[in-house]
């Protein structure tokens, strides 16, 4: 059993005698773990960042094996990263969000390359990239069969006006429905519901950042990381986000 395919490194784990465990992403084989001979020593712990983009190559002799993985660094983005605390803990977060929650070797492909263009587009400047990724986590929890309904609200139908959404059901609510009960929803963000994703990100802010984490970490939280008894791994982002609006 074998495949060679263009991976994200989502995770590196020290194993044995300077070996490790390690987890990346492909298109097609998802979330993939494997055994990297030498990957915590010197002239290889680099290839393994967290965030890299990677050639990998991963052989067993039984597909229900760890297997063995190798692989070559095709893109450094966790050193690229480095300079910027923002870019890291939006790296981090990713990959760790996308190692809790996606099942094991099963494909997602929409979830690898919307976490590849994330990727691609921090050399830019991560403050450019936060919308996008609250956008690539509300894809998860679609992809995952947990989407979020912001097409309507759910109260009086309408299209217009869309403001918050529902923390029990997912489905969005106008200024004028929520009443009495808006302390009880999560504010929506413009930038998820624009159609022109360059126009909303000029528009949004770190409060609205910060809206659109909280609400796409409410239903992670609930629906993906309480089965394991874990909180979303990505408070260190959240934080930053919140510190630019301080």
């Amino acid at each position: 059993m074998e495949w060679q395919a263009p991976a994200v490194v989502l995770s590196a784990r020290p194993h044995g005698e300077g070996g490790a465990v390690v987890t990346v992403l492909t298109e097609a084989e998802g979330r993939h773990a494997g055994l990297v001979r030498g990957g915590a020593s010197r002239g290889q712990a680099a290839v393994w960042q967290v965030g890299n983009l990677v050639e990998a190559r991963w052989v067993a002799r039984l597909a229900e094996q760890l297997g063995s993985l190798r692989g070559e660094l095709a893109h450094p983005a966790a050193a690229l990263a480095m300079e910027d605390p923002l870019a890291l803990a939006l790296l981090a977060a990713a990959c760790a969000v996308a190692e809790g929650a996606l099942p094991e070797r099963q494909a997602h492909p929409a979830v690898f390359h919307g976490l590849v263009g994330l990727i691609a587009q921090l050399a830019g400047g991560a403050e450019r990239v936060v919308a996008d990724y609250v956008r690539w986590e509300a894809m998860l929890l679609t992809e995952l069969g947990y989407g979020l309904d912001l097409a309507r609200c759910a109260v009086t139908g309408e299209a217009e006006g869309l403001a918050f959404v529902s923390p029990r059901t997912g489905r969005a609510v106008t200024e004028a429905a929520a009443g009495a009960y808006r302390e009880r929803l999560l504010p929506l963000p413009a930038f998820l519901l624009a159609p022109e994703r360059e126009r909303a990100n000029d528009r949004a802010g770190p409060a609205a950042w910060s809206a659109g984490l909280r609400l796409t970490g409410h239903f992670l939280a609930r629906e993906v990381f309480a089965a394991r008894g874990l909180p979303v791994p990505r408070q260190m982002l959240a934080d930053r986000v919140a510190g630019l609006g301080a």
